[in-house]
């Protein structure tokens, strides 16, 4: 885990991302790839948008409160 952060990166807050939405696993493999590949972000498989990956906004070190789907610090400490 990165420090700072209270869950996998791989797993977004339900708050960004809800368990119920009907993409959420469309989105969770893009998302998977592009962090297993280094990259920075990924398109969205809904809207075709570039979405930046958790391992990217954690190497910030602190949320910029933009509502990143994938920001590592939401409901952290």
């Amino acid at each position: 885990m990165v420090r700072g952060v209270n869950r996998p990166l791989t797993e977004p807050h339900p708050s960004r991302l809800a368990p119920e939405h009907p993409r959420r696993a469309d989105i969770l493999a893009a998302h998977a790839e592009a962090l297993d590949e280094g990259r920075a972000g990924y398109l969205d498989p809904e809207s075709g948008l570039f979405v930046l990956t958790a391992g990217f906004l954690a190497a910030r070190g602190t949320c910029c409160s933009r509502g990143c789907r994938h920001c590592p610090y939401v409901g952290g400490p």
